[in-house]
């Protein structure tokens, strides 16, 4: 049988690699439970520093099995209820990693393929991808990318791309926020990614963490209770042993401890 996903971990870098090329690394259920488990574990892994979510053969995720939502015309209310939280927290298990995670984005990344996106922190795409929330063109919504996708481009913009289901290319896409960077060809993809990588790796990974927590929770608030939210967090990172040594290693003109125990990650081909 087909590995449907690839794990593979060089020096600090963990590289989940979607592996069903044949049907464009469109996910199942198996696929789905995969990855929710990698990513659960992975996040629990203290030598994994970044985690760079990509997919072999010609698309990064054309969305849902066609197989598999022919199975979901027969299920029950109850079933479709199960299945959907099941794929939310695949999901979540991405978004709310401590780890920071980078989606390395190319051919098509079409309505659940788009939404690993968005749940992401850092996307880098190159310029010919083709993006789109396309559920509606099935008579579906993208119900269980919603909160991931809102929370990138917002609901008006939201509110055009969900009810058109239109597809759209990777400048339009970053320009409403959906990813950060946009290339020319694969091969400055590898070199933008390292580098963000390489910034990741000279931050404290504690703080790493915390600074995307940090995000949710004042996103998540009022502006009033976000200063609170945020005044208990700076005061728990000036006070925790990364923040201590870091800001002990920039007075004295030192390396932090967490730099010291980085390398530069190889290449992972999927191979």
């Amino acid at each position: 049988m087909t590995q449907v996903l690839k794990i593979d971990i060089h020096k600090n870098v963990a590289f989940v690699l979607l592996n069903r090329p044949e049907v464009h690394n469109a996910f199942n259920d198996e696929l789905v439970r995969q990855v929710t488990d990698a990513f659960n574990e992975l996040s629990q892994r203290d030598e994994v520093r970044v985690i760079v979510l990509c997919a072999n053969g010609k698309s990064f995720c054309a969305g849902a099995d066609l197989n598999w939502m022919k199975r979901t015309i027969q299920y029950t209310h109850e079933e479709n209820l199960t299945d959907a939280q099941a794929i939310g927290r695949m999901y979540l298990a991405i978004a709310k990693s401590p780890k920071p995670v980078i989606a390395r984005v190319h051919g098509a990344a079409l309505g659940g393929g788009a939404g690993l996106v968005a749940a992401c922190d850092i996307g880098v795409a190159v310029e010919s991808v083709q993006f789109g929330f396309t559920e509606v063109k099935l008579g579906i919504i993208p119900a269980i990318i919603a909160p991931f996708v809102i929370a990138r481009i917002g609901p008006g913009l939201a509110r055009e791309f969900f009810i058109t289901g239109e597809r759209f290319l990777a400048p339009v896409a970053m320009s409403i926020g959906l990813i950060q960077h946009v290339v020319s060809h694969e091969l400055a993809l590898d070199a933008l990614i390292d580098s963000k990588i390489s910034q990741i790796l000279t931050s404290a990974p504690g703080a790493v963490a915390a600074a995307k927590e940090l995000v949710f929770g004042v996103s998540s608030r009022t502006l009033e209770k976000s200063i609170d939210f945020a005044a208990e967090a700076i005061a728990l990172a000036r006070a925790g042993a990364e923040g201590q040594a870091g800001m002990q290693a920039f007075l004295e003109r030192q390396r932090p401890p967490w730099i010291e125990k980085t390398e530069k990650p190889e290449k992972f081909n999927g191979k």
